[in-house]
């Protein structure tokens, strides 16, 4: 049986897409830890990130790197947090996580639910730093 996310990904449930390339996506957490927390997922369903192969490991985390200076450039963020912990879904997922302070990188303080105007609003500006950076992978 499919993850939720292949299903996000084949588009069989709803998705804010910030990123899509023929290796992964990376689309906005409907439960963020902050404004414009988003997952690096790789197409393939894999459930622990230590069996990724080596090229598909770099490529998620230099997604992962490219979507960080995103949310920085357009959040003004401190830092930008990354967190795999691999319970919530069995399928491969980066958080990115666009901080100002270590206890916004807690499971327990995320959103129960989001406002879509909120992710819509996430989104386009994550989306236009991509863009600004020259990424043609930014999705539409």
């Amino acid at each position: 049986m499919p993850t939720i996310f292949t299903r996000i990904i084949d588009g069989e449930l709803p998705g804010t897409f910030l990123w899509r390339d023929e290796h992964c996506v990376v689309f906005l957490s409907i439960n963020p830890m902050a404004h414009g927390h988003a997952l690096v997922v790789p197409r393939a369903e894999i459930d622990h990130w230590v069996d990724l192969d080596d090229d598909l490991c770099g490529h998620l985390f230099r997604v992962a790197r490219h979507v960080g200076r995103a949310q920085e450039a357009a959040f003004g963020c401190e830092k930008v947090g990354v967190i795999i912990a691999g319970y919530e879904v069995p399928h491969v997922h980066i958080h990115v996580v666009p901080t100002n302070d270590i206890g916004e990188l807690s499971f327990a303080s995320a959103a129960p639910s989001v406002d879509r105007e909120d992710l819509d609003r996430a989104a386009a500006a994550i989306r236009g730093e991509l863009s600004r950076s020259g990424h043609a992978e930014v999705a539409s």
